[in-house]
């Protein structure tokens, strides 16, 4: 995971805002060279703004944000940077708690509860699916009952208090004697207590960071107006920014506390991942007061339910726009939500919105949503139904990414780690990573977008759909230079040391290409699943990219399975074995290449069929779009 950029001489910005335009603060944004429109986007109508006096303070949101009094929000007073920064300190400090903790499970796992190299590796990536999974949960009650931020702050308690329990139990519980699990001395046998509580601890880790995960992305995109031109701009930036908190958090992790946890001090490094998550969560509340929110839309489960009833119910009837019903006026019967256009796709659920005879007699329209719905709900519907292909074709990248955290590590652990005296801890290397990522984003923000805008009129350079493409065919690229690298460690095997002389410095290749394949595809799904997620389920459309690394962890997990099964028959030890110098990693790695090919031709199918969201009224985002064009 990564981020960072360059600054580009065709690129004219405009002035920074009053309340950051100070002698002090220039010079920060100078170091990061963040182009200023990402972060302020001031377009034309800001500047008649800052030029209007008084009037400016009292200028509202228009696209139904309130405050946490429930009046609609003030532009001056809420949202916009000053609340999304800390919320992307917020994020790359929780980050850093969690990472803390995944980064090194698998040895954790081999070193002090003892376990197979194939049985830990299926383990994180059970665990690391059960994370994600549980970004579901937290979209649900995020969209239905809660609002981002009630969810936010409950599962950022149980985060806190998971890793709390899991600082106390390695402490007085599984490091036994202390220092043991640095690869040298052995831990005593954990007791099925304390193992029982460590399993709880991770899991309430899981829980509480998966539930968070979806409602902060959410929340921090919630903090513009999508209406204004230059805080949608901002919007958009923020997704890039977003991920480069995540990738600054994690970079601490994967090199401080990596080096504490591979020489036997786990327990400190737990707790300065407590002490972060902790400092995370005061931080959120101390922006409470600015935050803009939008009111919680009921349980897009009824809804869903709703329009299939109504459509079975009138699958006989021929369907006409001229007869599809919608309530009048600027409100949508979907609290919070926007309309949304009428599409031709999935045509029969149309019936479900269709006005018959029936329905008039009955009143249907005031009395029975079951039997008659409008056509932003069945749209709703649609938009999910829409994004699954995509979301689907994206799982077999993030088996690729999750390789990163099990079989590269374990791969490293059998590679030369002295750098002269210096030892490099494997699951360190995943720095390179970072960097990459954190290079890339850089690149592509700062020279890719205004160079791209000129022949492609997207003031963003590329679609979502063209990056998430990218990402895939670079990770495809990472798994075949992980292939390559696993051939070379082979050659080089020491027999009498059960290890290689190849230098872990090798491993740099295939980090930095995941690395940049991240970019690509997962700030692509971010602003992809959130774009296309009608406002009633936008924590929905932020959790199906947490879904994909879950559903890619399962599959992952699965894979190994099904390769260890086949491989070790007749008394073989299989591509994955407990001594890597045995086995045959590489095929696997060559495997995962080659089923990322075969995905990767299924994606430009749905890619080039999908068709984008459409709400009520999009004609003056279009002409702002053209503004933008022209400033790029």
């Amino acid at each position: 995971m990564t981020l960072f950029f360059f600054s580009f001489p065709i690129y004219s910005p405009p002035p920074l805002p009053s309340f950051l335009n100070s002698s002090h603060l220039q010079p920060f944004f100078s170091i990061l060279l963040i182009r200023e429109d990402d972060y302020f986007g001031a377009s034309e109508a800001v500047k008649k703004q800052e030029n209007q006096g008084n009037s400016v303070s009292n200028e509202t949101t228009d696209d139904g944000s309130i405050d946490r009094k429930g009046n609609q929000a003030i532009k001056a007073c809420t949202g916009g940077w000053k609340s999304a920064i800390l919320l992307l300190v917020n994020q790359g400090l929780a980050t850093l708690a969690f990472f803390g903790v995944g980064v090194n499970l698998v040895l954790f796992l081999t070193r002090v509860l003892q376990q197979e190299n194939d049985h830990a590796a299926n383990n994180v990536s059970q665990w690391t699916g059960t994370v994600y999974i549980f970004s579901l949960v937290g979209a649900f009650l995020s969209d239905s009952y809660w609002g981002r931020y009630r969810t936010c702050t409950v599962f950022q308690l149980i985060f806190v208090l998971g890793l709390m329990l899991l600082s106390l139990s390695s402490w007085m519980l599984l490091i036994k004697p202390a220092g043991c699990g640095d690869g040298k001395l052995d831990c005593m046998p954990v007791s099925n207590g304390g193992s029982m509580i460590f399993y709880i601890s991770i899991y309430l880790i899981a829980f509480g960071n998966g539930g968070y995960q979806p409602s902060i992305a959410t929340f921090g995109a919630d903090q513009f107006d999508v209406t204004d031109p230059g805080e949608r701009l901002s919007k958009t930036a923020f997704f890039s920014y977003f991920y480069l908190a995540l990738n600054i958090g994690s970079l601490f992790s994967n090199t401080i506390l990596v080096y504490f946890e591979d020489s036997g001090k786990w327990p400190l490094g737990f707790w300065i991942a407590t002490s972060s998550a902790t400092l995370a969560l005061l931080l959120f509340w101390l922006g409470t007061p600015r935050y803009r929110h939008f009111r919680p839309s009921g349980n897009p489960l009824s809804r869903v339910a709703q329009v299939l009833v109504a459509a079975a119910r009138k699958w006989g009837v021929t369907t006409n726009e001229e007869t599809l019903y919608e309530l009048e006026g600027k409100e949508s019967a979907i609290a919070g939500s926007r309309k949304i256009t009428h599409s031709k796709e999935f045509g029969f659920l149309d019936k479900a919105a269709t006005i018959t005879k029936k329905d008039l007699i009955l009143q249907t329209p005031k009395n029975n949503p079951w039997r008659l719905c409008t056509v932003t709900q069945v749209e709703e519907v649609k938009c999910v139904l829409k994004m699954l292909p995509i979301w689907f074709c994206t799982i077999i990248y993030s088996v690729v990414f999750t390789q990163m955290a099990s079989l590269f590590v374990e791969q490293g652990a059998s590679m030369n780690t002295k750098i002269a005296h210096f030892h490099i801890p494997p699951a360190s290397m995943s720095a390179f990573d970072i960097f990459s990522a954190a290079t890339f984003i850089l690149f592509y923000r700062q020279i890719l977008v205004p160079l791209l805008a000129k022949f492609t009129n997207n003031p963003n350079g590329l679609t979502e759909l063209q990056r998430m493409g990218v990402g895939l065919v670079i990770g495809m690229l990472a798994m075949v230079a992980a292939g390559i690298v696993e051939l070379a460690r082979l050659k080089r095997v020491i027999v009498a040391q059960d290890s290689s002389s190849l230098s872990i410095l090798w491993q740099i290749p295939q980090y930095a290409l995941i690395g940049a394949s991240e970019v690509f595809m997962y700030v692509g799904q971010l602003e992809f699943f959130n774009n296309q997620a009608p406002d009633g389920i936008k924590s929905f459309g932020s959790s199906l990219c947490m879904a994909s690394i879950s559903f890619g962890n399962y599959v992952s997990s699965l894979l190994v399975r099904i390769v260890m099964r086949i491989t070790t028959r007749d008394n073989s030890p299989g591509w994955i074995p407990g001594n890597l110098n045995t086995g045959h990693m590489d095929r696997f790695y060559f495997l995962l290449a080659g089923l990322t090919v075969i995905d990767f031709v299924f994606y430009l199918f749905c890619a080039k069929r999908y068709k984008s969201i459409e709400l009520e009224n999009p004609s003056t985002e279009k002409e702002d779009d053209v503004e933008m064009l022209r400033r790029v």
